[in-house]
């Protein structure tokens, strides 16, 4: 089965084709940053307007890279939430029409159950019960996965996500946008002893998350010692928000007495995280599934293998289907 995807939810315009819900045939990523780095973070109606420029390129070269032509996709699919509401729009719409015009089936897909697909195509024999941290520029949550499309979620973040709390640190530091990867690169050459940040609800006893306070830390610490090298500002910011979200998925995994843990999202892709959570996992005798960094990126590949299991479970959407700006998972 042939699925093409496309995920439209933010500043990436995406396209894949997957088959069998396990191999990526081609997935082709359009990123907006150049777009947006002069206003320092996604600005909505650049997003939709860049989404309307670059769907159709975007689709045809995932086609041709695949070697597959339209009317041999089985299925199309698309990101129908969360997301901006003219970002969504454009993909749904897109994959609507393909729908319609080839009269085959339509999915409209959870952009966070894209991020755990992401971790089969990583790991095409990865089966549930198990813990996955979603952590990116918008959301940051623990969640259980005790099926596929059986998902319950343990923890939230109740202020900034992680990803919102790396671009505000990097923007007030003047490092530029997206903060993540700068700091990221800057944090491997600093000394995370030299600037001690607080561990937000780290011992609350819950799974929620809070990064609004850690930036403000950050910010108060700069402003009381302006000498301080911006690679250990870095490195202690970092190394503050890695704990804690390291901390709160294993534990989770223990209570749940889940043996296999999963991270995603675009803050996946940052190597402290990365390297941390494989760490402790082998160190706790635990399975731990970690995706290539173009997979914990929003793309299109996530989505399709989503799509392709989604419409096994429940079979085809309904072409009156709508975008859902605000969707949640589980």
């Amino acid at each position: 089965m042939l699925v093409l995807a496309v995920e439209s939810s933010c500043d990436e315009t995406a396209a894949a084709i997957i088959e069998d819900g396990t191999t990526i045939r081609s997935s082709v990523v359009s990123s907006h940053v150049e777009l947006h780095a002069p206003f320092g973070g996604v600005v909505p109606e650049i997003a939709s307007r860049a989404h309307l420029e670059r769907i159709q390129p975007v689709i045809d070269e995932a086609l041709v890279d695949a070697g597959v032509l339209l009317d041999a996709v089985d299925v199309f699919a698309a990101t129908r939430g969360p997301g901006l509401v003219g970002a969504l729009i454009v993909g749904v719409a897109a994959a609507k029409s393909l729908a319609l015009v080839y009269d085959k089936p339509f999915v409209g897909v959870n952009h966070h159950e894209g991020h755990l697909f992401a971790a089969r195509l990583q790991a095409p024999n990865l089966a549930p019960p198990f813990m996955t941290l979603i952590v990116s520029g918008g959301h940051t949550m623990i969640v259980a996965t005790d099926d596929w499309g059986a998902y319950r979620v343990l923890g939230r973040t109740v202020d900034d996500a992680a990803g919102e709390a790396f671009d505000k640190v990097a923007r007030h530091l003047g490092l530029g946008y997206p903060g993540g990867p700068i700091i990221d690169e800057l944090a491997m050459t600093g000394d995370p002893k030299r600037v001690q940040l607080p561990r937000p609800m780290l011992n609350d006893g819950s799974y929620d998350f809070s990064f609004s306070g850690l930036k403000t830390a950050v910010i108060r610490y700069v402003a009381e010692n302006p000498e301080v090298a911006m690679c250990d500002v870095a490195a202690g910011f970092q190394a503050a928000a890695v704990e804690v979200l390291t901390t709160k998925l294993l534990r989770a995994a223990h209570h749940e007495s889940m043996d296999t843990v999963v991270i995603g999202g675009g803050v996946a892709a940052n190597s402290g995280l990365r390297l941390q959570v494989e760490l402790e996992s082998e160190q706790r005798g635990l399975h731990c599934v970690v995706p290539a960094r173009a997979l914990c990126t929003d793309n299109a590949a996530m989505i399709g293998a989503a799509a392709a299991a989604q419409y096994a479970r429940n079979g085809q959407d309904s072409l009156g289907l709508s975008v859902a700006p605000g969707l949640r998972l589980g």
